[in-house]
């Protein structure tokens, strides 16, 4: 139907004759003259109708969002827009054709989130997301490519599975035929690719459909996209660099940037202690201070047996009033911390909310200039005040808008603590039971256990965990002991894993492996701070879609065959 892509109208093309397909972005009548934008995929080219045309009748009958085809020679605007690539040339038609008119749409870019969602295939429309999922699949292909490249092999791996314990609740699909039985949608291939090593695949990745019943953020929707990857005798570091390899790729082609490489590389311990975050931002300073030293003698319950956090920032515009201050105590206590108090110095004096607790020899120890405000908190578990305070840190930087966004602070943050605590005071896998343990830690897994530090690595850039990993287990004699320190019994062992412990007694190659979120990474491509963003059909916070109405109920005859009965509360 079309000769050309409207974005491509250019001078090169002047006085020929082009046959254009899309729709009215917009139109106007000035003067007599009617105008219109004729936008497609690739952009759009401006049609001038004269009054003179025997097409201006049927052009005044145009309207926005119609579907026109347009035959029409190329020729020079008299009034050049060089904002746009199309914009030193303009369409004279000889032929207009409408192909379908439209209804004035329902939503405009004043509409709120709700409207837009609910009606997404009209907001796609938008060039600016439209420009999003052209990156999206030009950043999937380079993938593919560079994947491709460094011997990988691509492979799909079922979508209705088994349900496995990965830290999140399964999206569940009943069967028909086992009734009372189901199938889980994947949280992700994790067991599958480990299976592909020991059938001796050596290099997979895949771009994987995910499934997380869970709640839902600014970076988080319920299924997501995993560019997923898992390796055969390798090590971390050899692996690291691969992967490396891959992000320079994108971000040359994708963005023609140059990203420095090899990666940072930021132990847990570190990441934690300067940062308060396993994820942290680095595009800014204001490191963590650990400061209880400075306070032990002072008779308060804030410093007794504490251990005590701070941030150190100027204020220079006075901008840490009382309401902002008070604000500041709430998001900290929101992400786990005890309490926030604070000291200032202007003017040579210093105040704030502890200051009657203190003594000069303190306020020399914290060497305060003039318009510092030292933000602390203390508490007995040190996780916890340097999450509190991490979080608090980066609240301080949106505020004083401390980050560049053209500033790209890839790094790897690696060797997490293999175990944790829950709240019932049991161990708990950090990651799943198949990570490996640090070699120089195989010790503490007799003796310790909450020693042992895990061969594992996230990647992280703008405060985004982008994706991450670990080196697997492969020593049947070391998975024996994780699960006996996890305390899952045998039965619970062949019951959850069964088919994949059975697969290591057969030859286990050393391997290991990782996964990257396509959604995450695109957020920062593109500078997007929500996820919805990425997505083309996005679900809401509650987890809902607009669009199509679901999650529904379907008719009584579909759970009878299923034998399903639905409880309401």
């Amino acid at each position: 139907m079309r000769s050309n892509y409207n974005g491509e109208i250019t001078k090169e093309l002047l006085n020929q004759t082009v046959t254009l397909n899309g729709w009215v972005n917009r139109s106007r009548n000035l003067g007599g003259v009617i105008f219109f934008d004729l936008r497609d995929v690739s952009g759009m080219v401006q049609v001038v109708v004269k009054p003179e045309s025997p097409l201006y009748a049927l052009a005044e009958t145009i309207r926005a969002e119609y579907v026109l085809e347009v035959k029409g020679k190329v020729i020079l605007r008299e009034s050049p827009n060089l904002n746009i690539p199309t914009g030193e040339v303009e369409i004279d038609p000889t032929e207009i054709k409408i192909i379908n008119e439209s209804k004035p749409l329902p939503i405009d870019r004043k509409s709120n989130d709700e409207m837009r969602l609910k009606y997404r295939y009209l907001d796609l429309r938008r060039e600016e997301l439209q420009k999003i999922f052209i990156t999206k699949s030009k950043t999937v292909q380079v993938i593919r490519n560079y994947l491709d490249s460094q011997r990988f092999i691509d492979c799909e791996t079922p979508i209705l599975a088994k349900s496995t314990p990965e830290g999140a609740r399964d999206y569940l699909v009943p069967s028909r035929i086992f009734k009372g039985e189901f199938y889980a949608l994947p949280q992700s291939p994790q067991v599958m690719k480990q299976l592909l090593m020991v059938a001796g695949f050596d290099r997979y990745y895949q771009v994987a459909k995910c499934f997380r019943d869970e709640d839902l953020r600014a970076d988080r929707q319920p299924e997501f996209t995993q560019i997923d990857i898992e390796t055969s005798f390798l090590e971390q570091d050899e692996l690291l660099t691969i992967m490396e390899g891959m992000f320079k790729k994108i971000w040359k082609e994708i963005l023609n940037i140059d990203l420095p490489t090899p990666f940072p590389r930021l132990e847990w311990d570190d990441a934690m202690r300067d940062y308060g975050s396993d994820k942290p931002d680095t595009r800014f300073g204001l490191k963590l201070m650990h400061i209880e030293d400075i306070f032990k003698g002072i008779d308060s319950p804030l410093f007794l047996n504490k251990k005590v956090v701070g941030i150190k920032v100027k204020d220079e515009n006075n901008q840490f009033t009382r309401k902002v201050i008070d604000n500041f105590s709430e998001h900290v206590k929101k992400h786990g911390g005890e309490n926030l108090f604070f000291l200032k110095k202007a003017n040579g004096e210093v105040s704030g909310s502890i200051v009657k607790l203190i003594n000069e020899d303190v306020i020399n120890a914290l060497a305060l200039e003039n318009q510092d405000v030292l933000f602390m908190s203390s508490s007995e578990n040190y996780l916890k005040v340097c999450n509190a305070m991490g979080s608090l840190r980066t609240e301080l930087a949106e505020m004083l808008s401390l980050c560049d966004d053209n500033v790209y602070d890839f790094k790897w943050v690696i060797n997490f603590p293999l175990f944790e605590l829950a709240q019932d005071g049991s161990i708990t896998s950090t990651h799943h039971p198949f990570t490996r343990p640090l070699r120089k830690h195989y010790d503490y897994l007799y003796a310790d256990p909450l020693k042992v530090y895990s061969d594992s690595y996230d990647c992280v850039c703008h405060g985004y965990e982008v994706g991450g990993g670990s080196m697997r287990i492969y020593e049947h004699d070391i998975q024996q002991q994780i699960f006996k320190i996890l305390n899952i019994s045998e039965e619970q062992q062949k019951l959850k894993f069964g088919y994949l412990l059975d697969a290591m007694e057969y030859g286990c190659p050393p391997h290991g492996g990782c996964a990257f979120g396509l959604e995450r990474l695109l957020m920062i491509i593109v500078h997007s701070n929500n996820i919805r963003d990425v997505v083309l059909f996005p679900k809401t916070t509650s987890a809902q879609d607009l669009m199509v109405d679901s999650p529904n109920e379907v008719d009584l005859a579909q759970l009878d065959e299923l034998g399903i009965q639905v409880k309401k509360d």
